[in-house]
C-alpha cells in the first residue's frame, strides 16, 4: 500500500528549533541539536495499544496487522512518546477502515500539521474506495530528547511491502512486488498533551519515500 511521502520544512520556536527536511533536502541530524540526548531501539517486541481511560477506539481488522518491533526504551518520557507515536499510527488506519476523515482517534494523538496529514491519508482512502490489508511491519526505532527537554524526535522504518490496498466495492486485493518504494522512515516530533501530559502528542510528522537506509 504506497503512502504519499510527504516534503516538510517546519521550524518549531522555543526552548529548541527543529528542522524536518525533506528526502533530498539536507544532511541535518538529531546529533546536530545542542543539548539532545539520545535513546536507541533496536527489534524485539510488538507493543499493543492504548485501551485505557478515555482513549479512543484504536482496533482495526483481523485481516490488518500493524507489527511495531521496538525494543521499550529505559526513559520513561522516551518510551511514552514512542508508544504514543505508534498510536497515531494505528489511529490513522482506524479513520482508513472507519472511511472518516474527521476520526477522533488520530485527533486524539496529533496536532498541527500531524493532524492533517493523517487526514490527507484517510482523505485519500475514501476518495480513492479503497481500505487496508495484509502487515505492515516498522523497525529500528530512535528516541531523542531536543533542547529545552520537553519534545522528543521519534524515528523509524517501515516496510509496507506486505501491506496492500484493498477496492471496498470489489473485495480485490492490490498486490505489488517488494521493491525500494516499500521502504519509508518516519519522523516525528512528539509533544505532551496541554491537556493530558500523560499523553504526547504528534506535531509534525515527515515521511520520507525510497529509504534505503531502512532497506539493510
Amino acid at each position: 500500500m504506497a503512502r504519499r511521502t510527504l516534503p516538510i520544512a517546519a521550524a518549531l520556536t522555543a526552548t529548541a528549533t527543529l528542522l524536518l527536511t525533506a528526502c533530498g533536502g539536507g544532511d541535518d541530524s538529531p546529533d546536530d541539536i545542542k543539548g539532545a540526548g539520545k535513546e536507541s531501539s533496536s527489534p524485539s517486541a510488538s507493543a499493543s495499544a492504548t485501551t485505557s481511560g478515555d482513549s479512543p477506539d484504536l482496533s482495526l481488522p483481523k485481516d490488518f496487522k500493524l507489527v511495531f518491533d521496538f525494543d521499550k526504551p529505559s526513559d520513561t518520557k522516551h518510551a511514552a512518546a514512542l508508544a504514543d507515536a505508534q498510536n497515531y499510527t494505528r489511529a490513522m488506519y482506524h479513520g482508513i477502515v472507519a472511511q472518516d476523515p474527521d476520526d477522533p482517534a488520530y485527533h486524539y494523538y496529533s496536532d498541527a500539521q500531524a493532524a492533517e496529514y493523517a487526514k490527507s491519508q484517510i482523505q485519500a482512502s475514501v476518495k480513492g474506495g479503497y481500505t487496508i490489508t495484509g502487515t505492515d511491519k516498522y523497525y529500528d526505532s530512535e528516541t531523542t530528547t531536543l533542547s529545552g527537554g520537553k519534545r522528543v524526535l521519534v524515528t523509524f522504518c517501515e516496510n509496507q511491502a506486505k501491506a496492500y490496498s484493498k477496492e471496498i466495492k470489489t473485495g480485490k486485493v492490490l498486490r505489488g512486488e517488494e521493491n525500494l518504494d516499500s521502504y519509508l522512515k518516519h519522523r516525528l516530533l512528539m509533544v505532551p498533551s496541554s491537556d493530558s501530559p500523560q499523553i504526547w502528542k504528534v506535531q509534525v510528522i515527515e515521511v520520507v519515500g525510497k529509504a534505503k537506509e531502512c532497506q539493510a
